[in-house]
């Protein structure tokens, strides 16, 4: 009898499993279905446009005035004081983000099967929000490679002086890779991303990209207008996945003006003893 029940236990466990993911999936990929969608879509458009036009002409003016004179001033590359700098970068690495965001999103998918009601509930809207964070950060990213790509840009130095107009379009190397900065795209998208779902931490954020940001210039990774063209893509690509949740009701609201703001979610409490549940003896 033991052994049927805890068979029994196992298929409603897997059955969950599958037709939560499924959900999951389908809710991403269904047609927008909010009324306010196009008032919404108006006013990003308009955000993205003056965001484009203020960066992109920073972005000018940075190659032609500051670029060479940043670089020379930088210590040389491999210098050994530099590693508390070299530790810090590795915190907007892209894989690293994104493996960590997808691993708290399979720790949501294997324990929300396991529990019902509200907990169940708040769970899976956690787990809405952290789909939001991954996707706000994968597409900029994906974009961003894309355009290292096209670009091909040469990081400082390469080919032996400080030439901020060395290109090999479609070069495909690391040495051309540089404009723009991938980890200025992941940074200031997950901070784009975390500050439109929890406004709070958003001076926690904000500094955290601009040190990214700054530790790849220290580290003669990039130009300045390497990372500025970073967060111009990490911005934009992640304001392009929130009005994409936004219009499906996915953990955002669109107001009148057609403003996006963040639903009410679980709160720290709720999420830890929703945490303990499964566990409980």
């Amino acid at each position: 009898m033991s052994v049927q029940a805890g068979s029994g236990e196992s298929s409603t466990y897997f059955s969950r499993f599958y037709v939560g993911a499924g959900r999951s999936l389908a809710q991403l990929v269904r047609s927008p279905s909010h009324s306010r969608r196009a008032e919404a879509a108006r006013r990003s458009a308009r955000h993205v446009l003056l965001l484009t036009a203020i960066l992109s002409a920073a972005i000018v003016a940075l190659m032609i005035v500051l670029d060479a004179r940043e670089i020379a001033l930088m210590p040389p590359r491999g210098t050994a004081s530099l590693w508390p700098i070299r530790i810090l970068t590795d915190f907007g690495k892209a894989a690293y983000v994104l493996w960590a965001l997808a691993g708290l999103l399979l720790v949501v998918a294997i324990v929300s099967p396991a529990l019902r009601g509200n907990s169940r509930s708040m769970l899976l809207g956690l787990g809405t929000r952290l789909q939001f964070v991954f996707f706000a950060v994968l597409v900029p990213v994906l974009v961003g490679d894309v355009a290292k790509w096209i670009v091909g840009r040469g990081r400082p130095f390469v080919g032996g002086e400080a030439n901020v107009f060395n290109f090999r379009h479609f070069g495909g190397t690391e040495a051309f890779a540089s404009f723009p900065s991938g980890h200025a795209v992941t940074s200031f998208a997950l901070a784009f991303a975390v500050s439109a779902l929890w406004p709070q931490a958003r001076l926690v954020m904000i500094v955290y990209a601009i040190a990214i940001a700054l530790s790849r210039l220290v580290l003669l990774a990039h130009h300045p207008s390497d990372v500025v063209a970073g967060a111009l893509v990490g911005l934009i690509g992640a304001m392009a996945v929130r009005y994409w949740f936004a219009a499906r009701r996915l953990g955002f609201a669109i107001r009148h003006d057609g403003a996006i703001a963040p639903l009410p979610g679980p709160s720290l409490g709720h999420l830890k003893r929703v945490a303990r549940g499964p566990f409980a003896p």
